[in-house]
């Protein structure tokens, strides 16, 4: 049975940036992503508040990642939705201001090692997230 997961239309317009990393998570998890992490950077950089990091086993799962999670969010209402790395197979990027979801294959999440990077940011237990209804 899939495990099917819609984000309500115009439910995420005036969300908070961790409301919009909850949606995520549970969109990403639903679709078989692997190695969810969600990191609050708030207090460590201006460039987001959170980074939402996961792993596609395919580059057709890794476009497939990017392409559900900007369409949701953009049918959400969540403003300045943009996919970065369209020429790229290892690594896509979806850019919605003040959360940045990165989606890599394997081997180029081992390379970049981003949670290396950003060892000191807190990690959020997403167990809580994807235990909501």
């Amino acid at each position: 049975m899939e495990n099917i997961f819609e984000i309500p239309q115009g439910s995420l317009e005036n969300a908070t940036s961790y409301e919009i990393v909850k949606a995520v998570v549970k969109l990403l998890d639903a679709k078989k992503a692997g190695q969810i992490k969600a990191l609050k950077i708030d207090n460590k950089t201006i460039i987001a508040d959170y980074f939402v990091i996961c792993s596609g086993n395919s580059s057709t799962q890794i476009r497939s990642l990017a392409d559900e999670v900007e369409y949701q969010l953009g049918k959400a209402g969540v403003p300045f939705v943009k996919l970065e790395g369209t020429d790229s197979i290892e690594w896509k990027v979806v850019d919605c201001h003040d959360v940045i979801i990165h989606i890599f294959s394997n081997e180029a999440r081992d390379f970049y090692k981003l949670e290396k990077l950003w060892a000191d940011a807190e990690e959020i237990d997403i167990s809580n997230i994807l235990d909501e209804e």
